[in-house]
């Protein structure tokens, strides 16, 4: 499929180009696992009001669909250009915190997720253009997945989002998968 300009409120999203097969996968990918998350685990949302529930799951799904954005050339080159963007799209991301706390879980096992997530995701970035940054990620994106699971009481669907916004954040993010950064350093930009 032929590439799609996205329109420019949207760039931080799916980069200034994206195919529609790739738009769809995104979106799909991100639906269909949330809707799957709730059908799996519908006590999840148990003495929670509506509105925290709805906020919750459209953010499990901003982190399921952006695990697979990041992956796409047209997302991790339109942020390996823009030092500035990454920093700041490493910053905001909270998600896993706010998650539990409008579902009302303990929130300690997402703070110990969310750090370990944004302190990996920082040192991976600041190794853009490094030969080793894909070899550094590997390993801390390896340790967070063998030791998520030993979280002690750490529920299933947490341990789900909280493993798809490790792989959001400190790998499909973090990491230039393109060599897009590589390049313009090596141009001297």
């Amino acid at each position: 499929m032929g590439q799609f300009r996205m329109p420019s409120f949207l760039h931080d999203v799916f980069g200034e180009k994206q195919s529609v097969g790739s738009i769809l996968t995104i979106l799909l990918f991100g639906g269909v696992l949330t809707a799957a998350l709730y059908y799996r685990f519908p006590e999840l949302t148990d003495h929670v009001p509506v509105w925290r529930s709805a906020l919750a799951f459209l953010l499990i799904f901003d982190v399921f669909a952006g695990c697979i954005a990041n992956f796409t050339a047209s997302t991790s080159n339109f942020y390996a250009e823009r030092k500035t963007n990454r920093i700041v799209f490493i910053g905001i991301h909270v998600h896993i915190v706010l998650v539990a706390l409008l579902l009302d879980v303990d929130i300690w096992y997402s703070l110990v997720i969310w750090a370990y997530t944004i302190i990996g995701a920082s040192i991976i970035n600041a190794l853009i253009g490094k030969h080793s940054q894909l070899f550094v990620a590997g390993l801390l994106f390896s340790v967070g997945l063998g030791c998520m699971p030993m979280l002690p009481g750490i529920t299933p669907y947490m341990l789900i989002i909280g493993l798809l916004f490790l792989t959001k954040v400190l790998f499909s993010f973090a990491v230039d998968h393109y060599g897009k950064a590589k390049h313009k350093i090596g141009e001297g930009t």
